[in-house]
């Protein structure tokens, strides 16, 4: 598992830690869960996820990847 240090301000930083707490988390659990919520995902978990719609709907390689864009955008601009 790789690590990172993101610099926050104090404020920040206590809301972080006081939002974890409050729902049974760590901030690393936290920061994970949001990164899913919006969509952050490794090429090869995108990579599958088109695969299986392309074989799942039966759509040509381009545009099944023009729906999969739209839908990282829409749920990237939680629309």
């Amino acid at each position: 598992m790789s690590r990172l240090t993101v610099t926050l301000s104090d404020k920040r930083y206590r809301a972080l830690k006081e939002a974890a707490a409050q729902r049974g988390r760590t901030i690393g659990q936290l920061i994970d869960e949001s990164l899913e919520f919006y969509g952050i995902k490794s090429r090869d978990d995108a990579r599958e996820i088109l695969r299986r719609a392309r074989a799942y709907a039966d759509l040509p390689e381009d545009e099944a990847m023009s729906i999969a864009l739209d839908e990282v955008k829409r749920v990237r601009t939680g629309q």
